[in-house]
């Protein structure tokens, strides 16, 4: 049995690693594609706005088909959303700016319908003792698509200008969701069991006493931070740069960094290192974001990305397995996982939309390079903030395996 579930979680890596292959390979450029045809910050806030409403929403409607139906066709309609996601943006062209709301909300449904069946048969075929060892790997498929995915798309940018060589890197990027949803099929039925219970999130946080309250706090913070800078980075990149070669080569190096860190996580990140760990990565994190101070150019922004990519393992992996391993304190735990992994994305759904609204707010008034900085500390500090609420939790060894 133990090693089904071992070759299931594999087949589960691979197909992950296929759909995030597909995924940076044309979303590292999408925001570039949108910037390059309307140079306007508040329109990127919308669109991840709208895609972060979409993932919120696809997670808690999305609870019922996965907890009473096939969790497998909801993995395999969030790939597909994907790819029609990227035929409607080769379809609508330049003129796909003027729609950004119906495309941010396509792209958001895609992302919540997959990334919730895979938390889900993720948690399923895994334990406490050994999440940390798949998370580590989850965090290597990341990188190494990270380094594979920007520079082939950045090389094939430059080879063909305009809007020929965004349209190949598109098409590429359809046909390699396409391999994912086949792999997908070898990928075992899983058992449906018991009746999804809608507002069990909410009855959670309200319950006295419950861990998740101080988690969801935890996501929150993280939420913070993820939601501005999973855009941010990359179009400061390509503004600073002005070529989309250098941002896939600024990719390709933070990710060959986030190789090394995650594989080096994986192998040595113990739980009981949980809280320190977070400590370090957080204070780390905000420390990288310092040179930005002295000027915002390719070379500090490569810096800032070298050096989170050392360190956001430190910060992530606790983050991820303490909230999995909440899921698995009990059996009653266990029978809930569908709706506390709902609860889990609410909160950083939560977080993204509230670091969002602030960038938004502040840039529309002043979008300077020195605001931009200034800003990127303030939600930058946000893991700090996770530690600070998670550090008894962690630190206590009762929701965790030693």
């Amino acid at each position: 049995m133990k090693s089904l579930l071992r070759n299931q979680a594999v087949l589960l890596l691979a197909v992950a690693g296929l759909y995030m292959l597909a995924s940076v390979l044309a979303g590292t450029f999408l925001n570039v594609y949108l910037w390059k045809n309307r140079q306007n910050f508040a329109m990127i806030g919308w669109f991840t706005v709208a895609q972060q409403v979409a993932v919120g929403l696809s997670f808690w409607v999305g609870g019922k088909w996965v907890k009473e139906h096939n969790k497998m066709n909801a993995l395999r309609l969030g790939i597909a959303v994907s790819g029609f996601f990227y035929l409607l943006v080769l379809w609508l062209g330049g003129q796909a700016v003027h729609y950004i709301w119906p495309l941010g909300l396509i792209l958001g449904l895609s992302i919540g319908f997959f990334w919730l069946a895979f938390n889900i048969v993720f948690f399923e075929i895994t334990e406490a003792v050994n999440r940390d060892f798949f998370n580590g790997w989850m965090g290597l498929l990341g990188s190494f698509t990270g380094i594979v995915g920007p520079w082939v798309s950045g090389w094939l940018i430059s080879l063909w200008p305009g809007e020929r060589g965004y349209r190949v890197v598109f098409i590429i990027s359809l046909c390699t969701y396409g391999i994912s949803a086949v792999l997908s099929f070898l990928l075992q039925k899983r058992k449906s069991e018991g009746t999804y219970l809608w507002l069990e999130p909410w009855k959670e946080l309200r319950r006295a006493g419950s861990p998740w309250r101080p988690a969801a706090a935890a996501l929150l913070f993280q939420g913070l931070r993820e939601g501005v800078f999973s855009f941010l980075i990359g179009l400061l990149v390509y503004i600073a740069a002005r070529e989309e070669s250098k941002l896939g080569q600024f990719a390709l190096i933070t990710s060959a960094v986030s190789l090394i860190s995650y594989f080096a996580a994986g192998k040595w990140f113990k739980p009981k290192f949980r809280s320190a760990g977070m400590l370090a990565g957080g204070l780390l994190l905000l420390a990288v974001i310092t040179p930005l101070l002295w000027k915002v150019s390719y070379g500090t922004l490569l810096i800032m990305g070298i050096g989170t990519s050392l360190c956001i393992p430190l910060y992530m992996l606790p983050m991820v397995s303490t909230s999995f391993d909440l899921m698995g304190l009990s059996a009653e735990a266990a029978g809930k996982r569908v709706e506390l992994v709902v609860l889990r994305e609410l909160s950083l759904m939560s977080g993204r939309l509230l670091g969002m609204f602030v960038f938004i707010a502040v840039l529309s008034v002043n979008d300077s390079p020195q605001v931009i900085t200034l800003l990127m500390l303030l939600l930058g500090a946000s893991p700090l903030g996770s530690w600070l609420v998670l550090r008894r939790l962690l630190r206590s060894g009762k929701y965790h395996p030693s």
